[in-house]
């Protein structure tokens, strides 16, 4: 086995990750303490996604905004309880109660909040004295990150910790339109050098060092080793982590990756207004076809959704994907996911990153 120690750390300012690696968030209880947890003792980022955190507690129906609360709470210290590792959230701009969640966490002692799905714009109001959490948009192109940069130096004095680039292939929803999705102009190794250049811009400036953390559709050591050589200083990865262990998914819904193909990965429209990508399945065939009709809103989840003309409630179906009943819902995958062929452990799949990425990086110096 080769030692993690050939892929180098990742740094954000006093935090120090002994492997690049950060575990995507993935929303409506896929990724939750067990998972997070895991990726942490591995040496890794574990990510909590507040996404749907609490929906299924029947309190919720009454209190929808402090039950939230108090499952990022309890999801954090049940994190906590597993490890002293590196802990995130992921926290979607056009969640309803985005303000909630963030102080929800950062009152909870969270390490790095990740924002995206939208431009998180005032994220550093938040940030009260005294308080280490790190914040790091999440972003899909160099404009989005040259915004962000001013508005947060300009209005609050503070600049990201680092960036995620997230890249067309990724899973769940994506910040591009359908036709951006398969352009080469919008592949990830033309962004993550894009978002470089507005960062050297800045740090040029005389402003701190900010990592760039490439995301979308890297699966393998040999990819995050590409990554790197383009200057990232780590990587995001979701997909990979679905069918371990230690995931938080239900096993039906680890069973829909094991047993996708190429040709059952698709772009479908989200009730949320973006194009996501996922596993087809017949409950989003029935849904193309108007065999679904628009709902009674019962959670107000997503600001962006229109429920009224939705075919379906997309937290309802992620969440009845979740608990492993995909006759009335579906799972978000990455492009990749279809190259998951047998569950395995946190610790096994972080070996097998890097002893590829120590491949490649010997076939490269060879």
């Amino acid at each position: 086995m080769h030692d993690n120690a050939l892929m180098p750390a990742l740094v954000l300012g006093e935090l120090r990750a002994k492997i690049p690696v950060v575990q995507g968030g993935m929303g409506v209880g896929i990724s939750l303490s067990s998972l997070a947890s895991a990726v942490a003792n591995a040496g890794g980022i574990g990510v909590i996604s507040t996404v749907g955190l609490g929906l299924d507690r029947p309190e919720h129906a009454k209190n929808p905004l402090e039950t939230c609360v108090e499952a990022i709470r309890e999801e954090i210290r049940r994190a906590r309880e597993k490890t002293k590792g590196i802990l995130g959230v992921n926290i979607m701009v056009a969640s309803s109660n985005f303000a909630t969640e963030v102080r929800a966490a950062i009152g909870a002692g969270i390490d790095i909040i990740f924002s995206g799905a939208g431009l998180p714009l005032d994220l550093p109001r938040y940030l009260e004295q005294g308080v280490k959490t790190k914040l790091v948009p999440i972003v899909s192109s160099a404009k989005a990150a040259r915004v962000l940069l001013r508005q947060w130096t300009t209005k609050y004095g503070y600049a990201p910790d680092a960036f995620v680039v997230e890249g067309p292939l990724a899973g769940g929803h994506l910040g591009f339109k359908r036709e951006q999705i398969d352009d080469p102009a919008f592949a990830l190794e033309k962004l993550v050098p894009q978002v470089l250049d507005e960062v050297t811009a800045f740090e040029q400036g005389g402003g701190k060092h900010i990592p760039v953390i490439a995301a979308g559709g890297i699966f393998t050591g040999a990819d995050i080793y590409r990554m790197l050589q383009l200057g990232a200083s780590g990587v995001q990865m979701g997909t990979r982590f679905v069918c371990t262990h230690e995931c938080d998914a239900s096993p039906a819904f680890k069973q829909a990756y094991l047993d996708c193909e190429q040709a059952d990965i698709g772009i479908i429209s989200s009730p949320v207004g973006m194009p996501g990508r996922a596993i087809r399945n017949d409950f989003i065939r029935m849904a193309e076809r108007g065999e679904k009709v628009p709902f009674h809103c019962p959670y107000q989840c997503i600001i962006t959704c229109d429920h009224q003309k939705s075919p379906y409630c997309i937290a309802l179906a992620l969440l009845n994907a979740k608990r492993g009943n995909l006759g009335a819902g579906y799972a978000f995958a990455g492009a990749n996911a279809c190259r998951i062929r047998e569950l395995t452990s946190v610790p096994a799949l972080i070996a097998e990153l890097s002893a590829g990425y120590a491949q490649a990086s010997m076939e490269d110096k060879a």
